[in-house]
């Protein structure tokens, strides 16, 4: 079974990796997640997630290691009427997407890819999330938590802004950051199983 790697800095995806008993290991992706022109949310996930796989693959490879290896990258993106909402630059850029995904439903998109050197498989996955109307002054209150500063559309499903969703179709984990459903999947294609700390199943 070949070692896993995780090319993202996210907390999130590091707990839901550990939580579905998948060892791992982080490696450092730092890419450019500025859009192509007329690029497409879609395209654009699978694009960050497949460039972040690959940067950690590079970057494995010149440090040396295990000479058979697989290394998972995934981007989410929060895209409202086609637009990507990405993480916000100041409070006024946060309060300004807060107030447009209040009352509203809008897309996430997440894409991961797996790669081995030899071949990279990825998957696109998008939920709807529907937010409740956001008061300005529960907006500001939630920019001064602090939470919304570095996450894409200025919120974190997983965090404070629960109370802002009415609802939700789709995987809930992807909107966290990674589809569990999906990434079992992908990793089972490569050899790698899930629940590998259960009794009984360790590697």
């Amino acid at each position: 079974m070949p070692p896993l790697f995780l090319a993202s800095g996210s907390p999130r995806r590091r707990e839901l990796l550990t939580q579905i008993g998948v060892p791992f290991t982080v490696v450092g992706a730092d890419i450019d997640e500025t859009p192509l022109f007329n690029e497409t949310p879609t395209a654009y996930v699978e694009r960050l997630a497949r460039s972040k796989a690959e940067a950690g693959m590079a970057s494995l490879l010149s440090s040396g290691g295990p000479a058979k290896r697989c290394v998972l990258g995934a981007d989410t993106a929060v895209v409202l009427e086609g637009r990507i909402l990405g993480k916000p630059a100041d409070k006024a850029d946060a309060l300004a997407m807060l107030n447009a995904l209040s009352g509203r439903e809008h897309e996430v998109l997440t894409g991961i890819a797996l790669l081995d050197g030899q071949r990279c498989e990825t998957r696109v996955v998008s939920s709807r999330v529907g937010f409740r109307p956001i008061l300005v002054e529960v907006a500001e209150a939630y920019w001064a938590s602090g939470e919304p500063r570095d996450k894409a559309g200025s919120y974190a499903i997983q965090g404070l802004a629960a109370i802002f969703v009415e609802g939700l179709q789709g995987s809930y984990s992807a909107v966290v950051g990674l589809p569990l459903c999906e990434t079992a999947e992908l990793l089972g294609r490569f050899g790698i199983p899930c629940w590998q700390r259960l009794e009984g199943n360790k590697p």
